[in-house]
Order: structure tokens, then sequence, then C-alpha cells
């Protein structure tokens, strides 16, 4: 082999070698363009992450005081019903006090509606029960003393008889 032929070995060779290395070069540009645009893309996420924690943190921290929230008119809730009912039995222990004719055990309930609902009811029964006593002791009513007097049929009497009279109530 000559020198010449190595030579152009050797320049092909450098051609390839060259060609190649353009080629790796495009290849590499590529690369280090999707690689910029994935960091570029990887820092989005990262945002987004941050941002999606922070959503959450804020979320969590509404939902807690939201808890409270509810825990706190649950309670008041709770009072209130115990000032009601409280208030209902101060209302039937009045009621019962002011109209004695009322029997305590017809009177009952857990609010004020409730106690004038069985209210309404036991002043209906009551009633009732009056009504038919009075009805009773009417239909066994015996007038006292003794029936009026009437004077004697003076139709049936005779002359004398009506002279007779007359001169005793003289």
């Amino acid at each position: 082999m000559c020198m010449e032929e190595e030579i152009a070995l050797l320049e092909e060779q450098l051609a390839t070698a060259h060609a190649d290395i353009d080629r790796l070069q495009r290849l590499l540009g590529e690369v280090e363009t999707k690689a910029v645009a994935r960091e570029t893309e990887s820092a989005e996420l990262r945002g987004g992450l941050t941002a999606a924690r922070q959503e959450t943190a804020e979320r969590e921290a509404l939902v807690a005081d939201q808890a409270a929230q509810i825990e706190a008119l649950q309670a008041s809730a709770a009072d209130a019903e115990a000032r009601a009912s409280g208030g209902a039995r101060r209302y039937r222990e009045m009621v019962l006090a002011a109209e004695p004719d009322l029997p305590p055990d017809l009177v009952g309930g857990d609010s004020v509606d409730a106690v004038d609902e069985s209210l309404a009811r036991a002043r209906q029964t009551v009633a009732q029960v009056r009504q038919r006593l009075e009805q009773q002791a009417q239909a066994l009513r015996i007038p006292p003393g003794a029936p009026a007097r009437t004077g004697p049929d003076l139709a049936v009497l005779s002359a004398t008889e009506k002279i007779r009279l007359g001169l005793q109530q003289g």
C-alpha cells in the first residue's frame, strides 16, 4: 500500500469521522433541547406541586376551622335545647299551678308547643268529664221540698163545698 492509498483511506476515514461528529453534534443539540424542555417542564411541575401542597394546607386549615365551628355550634345547640327543655318544664309547672283542676299526668312535653298541645287536650278532657258529671247529676237531681201546692179543682166541687172552702180561706 502506498502512501497515497493510505492518505486516501485516511481522508475517507476522516470524512466519515466528520460526518459522525456532525451527526453526533446534531443529536447532542436535540438531546440538549429536550433536556432543557424537560427541565422547564420539571420546574413547572415542581411549582405546581408546591402550589398544590400550599392549597392542600390551606384547605386542611379551613376544614379544621370549620370542624371547630361545627363543634361550637353543636355545643350551642345542646345548650339551647337544654334551656328550651327547662323552659318547657317551668311553663308546664306554671300552667298546672294556675289551673289546679288539670291532672298533671295529662300535661307534658319537651317543648312549649308540646306542652300547649297536651294542655289543650287536657282542658278538653276535663271539660268533657265535667259535662258528663253535670248531665248525670241533672238526671239524678230530685227537686228540694214538696211540690208546689195548687188550689183544689173548683170545677168538681159542689156549691156547698165551694162556700165551705171560701169560709176557711177567709
